[in-house]
C-alpha cells in the first residue's frame, strides 16, 4: 500500500493556514434549539446518493490505489446530514446531471460526514473519525469536494455548493490532469467562451486605493468576462434583494475584474494588479465577494448561498459580530437563528 495520507492533510491544512475561508455551514446548534423552542427550522434536506457513489470500507489509500488502477481520481465528498447545499449538489451535480456517465467513468466518489464517526483509514497507522478527518482537512463549508490524484495529493478543491456549469469546469480541469501545469483559474479562463457584461449596481464604488477605507466595512466583489451565468444570477438575485441592499449599507463596496491589470492598492497598503490581487488571494471561483475591516480580511463568500446565510455573512463583518464570534460567522448565524426560534419565529435556511 502506497502511503498517501501525509500528503492529504499536508497540503489542505497548508491552503487552511493560507487562506482564511468561512466556516462550514452548520445548522447543528440550532437544530439543537429547535427541538426546545416554538419555531422551526425550514428548508433541511438530507442527500440522496446515487447507487454508483463507491461503498468505501473507508481505507483512503487503497481507495486511491484502486481509482488509480483504473485511470480515475479520488474524490472525497464531505457534507453533514440536513445540509440543503449537499442535498442539492448531490442531486444537481452527480445524480441528475448530464454528464453524470462522465463523473462514473472518470472519478471514485466517496461520502464522509463531517459530524460522522465512522473510522476513516488515512494509512497503514492511522485512522481517525470522519469528523476529525474533516476537521483536519480544514472543511469549513459543506458540502466540501477534494479530489486526489495519484499520489494522494489534492489538485482541486470546492468549498461549498457550485452549480453544474461551474462544477463540471472543475472536473475537466482535474480529468484532464490541467492541474500539473496551470490552476483552477487559468484553467476556467482559457475553456470559458462567456462574455459577462459587468453589471451596475447603486452601491458600487470606484476606488483603487483600497487602503484609503478605514473607518467602513470594506466588501471587494471579483468578477471576470467568464462568470456570466453566476454572476448575472448574483445581481438578479441577492444583489437586487432589498433586505441584501441593508445588509450592504455599512460597506463600501467596490468590484474588481479579476483578469484586468488595473492597478491598484491593497487594503493593506501594497501596489499591485486586479489580476495579481485575485491570484494572490487564491481566488479561483467568481463571483467572490472578499469583506475586510480595518484592513484585514474577515471572510468571504466564494460559493452561491441561500439568501438567509447570504445576509449572515454580511452582517457578521458589516455589524462587527466578528468581534463577538471570532472563528466563524455561522456561530453568529447559529446564535441569531436561535433566538429566531425561542421567539417563536420559523427561520427559512433555503430559499427553494
Amino acid at each position: 500500500m502506497t502511503t498517501h495520507r501525509s500528503r492529504i492533510l499536508a497540503l489542505s491544512l497548508g491552503a487552511l493556514l493560507s487562506l482564511p475561508l468561512p466556516a462550514q455551514e452548520g445548522e447543528n446548534t440550532a437544530q439543537t434549539e429547535q427541538a426546545t423552542s416554538t419555531g422551526k427550522i425550514l428548508g433541511t434536506r438530507q442527500s440522496v446518493h446515487p447507487d454508483w457513489f463507491k461503498d468505501s470500507f473507508l481505507d483512503i489509500d487503497e481507495d486511491i490505489d484502486e481509482a488509480t488502477q483504473h485511470g480515475k481520481h479520488v474524490i472525497l465528498l464531505l457534507e453533514m446530514n440536513g445540509c440543503p447545499y449537499c442535498a442539492r449538489m448531490v442531486e444537481e451535480n452527480f445524480a441528475q446531471a448530464s454528464y453524470r456517465d462522465f463523473i462514473q467513468e472518470k472519478f471514485d466518489v466517496i461520502v464522509l460526514n463531517v459530524q460522522g464517526d465512522r473510522e476513516v483509514a488515512l494509512d497503514a497507522e492511522t485512522s481517525l473519525p470522519e469528523k476529525e478527518v474533516a476537521r483536519q482537512l480544514g472543511v469549513r463549508y459543506t458540502p466540501t469536494v477534494i479530489f486526489l490524484n495519484a499520489g494522494g495529493e489534492p489538485v482541486a478543491r470546492v468549498d461549498g455548493y457550485r452549480n453544474a456549469t461551474d462544477f463540471k469546469r472543475v472536473l475537466d480541469y482535474v480529468a484532464t490532469r490541467a492541474y500539473a501545469k496551470q490552476t483552477l483559474a487559468e484553467f476556467i479562463a482559457a475553456e470559458s467562451t462567456s462574455d459577462y457584461g459587468f453589471r451596475p449596481h447603486p452601491r458600487l464604488q470606484s476606488i483603487t486605493d483600497l487602503s484609503t477605507v478605514k473607518d467602513q466595512p470594506l466588501a471587494v466583489l471579483f468578477e471576470d468576462a467568464q462568470c456570466a451565468a453566476a454572476c448575472n444570477a448574483l445581481h438578479d438575485g441577492h444583489l437586487a434583494a432589498p433586505e441584501v441592499d441593508a445588509a450592504l449599507a455599512p460597506f463600501v463596496l467596490v468590484r474588481l475584474d479579476a483578469q484586468a491589470d488595473t492597478p491598484i492598492t491593497t487594503p493593506d497598503g501594497r501596489q499591485t494588479t486586479a489580476r495579481a490581487f485575485a491570484e494572490e488571494l487564491d481566488i479561483d471561483y467568481r463571483p467572490t465577494l472578499v469583506l475586510y475591516d480595518r484592513g484585514r480580511e474577515i471572510t468571504r463568500i466564494a460559493n452561491e448561498l441561500y439568501r438567509y446565510h447570504f445576509i449572515g455573512i454580511l452582517e457578521y463583518v458589516g455589524q462587527r459580530h466578528y468581534q463577538t464570534y471570532p472563528d466563524s460567522p455561522f456561530d453568529y448565524i447559529n446564535a441569531k437563528t436561535a433566538e429566531r426560534l425561542a421567539a417563536g419565529q420559523d427561520v427559512h435556511i433555503a430559499d427553494d
